[in-house]
């Protein structure tokens, strides 16, 4: 066999043989609950794609964790750890539904510019974070994580306070935004082909851009370490501020399809916590993005069946997410575990003595 092609089959194994291991997790849990495995694992099937709803469901679940998931393999590129991006998601959101209230026309024009608004808003929060790492020496992880309960709390803020509906000060959101700033959907159903686009254009924008340009190969340079990026004379610093940059305003049109696609309105937790699980998608595919479309339409599956559960067989929906932990714990756990064997395997090669050192 090729090395190319063995190469290629060895990490597709690294990341299905831990699946098949999550399963087995997951399947003895469910006996120890007392409940039929393969029914329960029929009901997460039958609720994410038992009918044109369900699958509409699913697929506007999977839109937010793929644009946020290529918006942080942009980050990761530069070899930043955005754990801001559910704030970006969240002051997105804030701008759309800003823009949703105050542009006024039909669907052709609030639409987009309500999208442009939420990438607007996502790309400043995501500079936001750049900017406490590059100019003032903050991690990206503490500074992102603050900024995060700030977008939280001027969404609640906005909810009880400027923005609360007529007569009641709740934090259950806003009142609904006018039919005119919401996503055309098909049918009746919730699915929205223009959601869809923009996730598709995302992932494919940040594929060409971290493959096929040189901006893509300085982030590169930068994520390799400093010695890298003198040899390619980057500025470390600005292509960093742009890393940040377009994963954020990938971020905000997350923001914008929660807040006009999902709730129609702006409540507080409308990043559902997407930016989260699109962390864990990218840690899972090992920032290869070919593998994110997939794997996030096996999160987003597992998001919306998982309340088939409670509905049909009294299990808290909170299961699907301990099958996603799993999953991602096994799938990092076998990755160490090569890490650590290739190193092993070149201290053998490297020894004079043919002895690992």
């Amino acid at each position: 066999m090729p090395p190319a092609e063995r190469t290629r089959l060895h990490r597709t194994a690294l990341l299905v043989l831990p699946a098949l291991a999550a399963l087995g997790v997951g399947i003895l849990l469910l006996l120890a609950a007392g409940v039929p495995p393969f029914e329960a694992l029929w009901r997460l099937y039958e609720g994410a794609f038992g009918d044109g709803g369900d699958v509409a469901n699913t697929l506007m679940a999977w839109v937010p964790l793929v644009l946020a998931a290529a918006g942080l393999c942009v980050t990761f590129a530069a070899g930043a750890w955005n754990i801001g991006i559910d704030g970006q998601i969240t002051f997105g959101a804030i701008s759309a539904a800003a823009a949703a209230r105050l542009v006024p026309g039909s669907t052709a024009v609030v639409v987009p510019a309500v999208v442009l608004a939420g990438l607007a808003g996502g790309a400043l929060w995501g500079l936001a974070a750049g900017v406490l790492r590059t100019h003032g020496g903050v991690n990206e992880i503490f500074g992102g994580l603050g900024l995060d309960f700030v977008a939280r709390g001027l969404a609640i803020y906005l909810i009880i306070g400027p923005w609360q509906r007529e007569g009641v000060a709740s934090t259950g959101g806003t009142d609904l935004f006018r039919r005119e700033a919401w996503l055309p959907t098909v049918g009746s159903t919730n699915l929205s082909i223009l959601a869809l686009v923009l996730a598709i254009a995302a992932l494919a924008g940040t594929v060409v851009l971290l493959r096929g340009t040189r901006f893509g190969l300085e982030l590169k340079a930068i994520g390799k370490g400093p010695a890298s990026a003198i040899l390619l004379g980057v500025d470390a610093t600005r292509r960093m501020l742009w890393s940040f940059l377009i994963c954020g305003g990938l971020a905000g049109v997350a923001g914008a399809v929660q807040a006009i696609g999902f709730h129609h309105k702006l409540v507080p937790a409308v990043s559902g916590g997407y930016g989260f699980l699109a962390l864990l998608v990218v840690l899972l595919v090992g920032f290869r993005q070919a593998w994110i479309a997939p794997v996030a339409l096996f999160f987003a599956a597992i998001l919306s069946g998982s309340t088939q559960l409670q509905l049909r067989l009294d299990i808290d929906s909170s299961l699907g997410g301990v099958l996603q932990g799993v999953l991602v714990l096994l799938v990092l756990l076998a990755r160490g575990w090569q890490l650590r064997r290739d190193r092993s395997t070149v201290a053998v090669v490297g020894s004079p003595t043919g002895e690992a050192v």
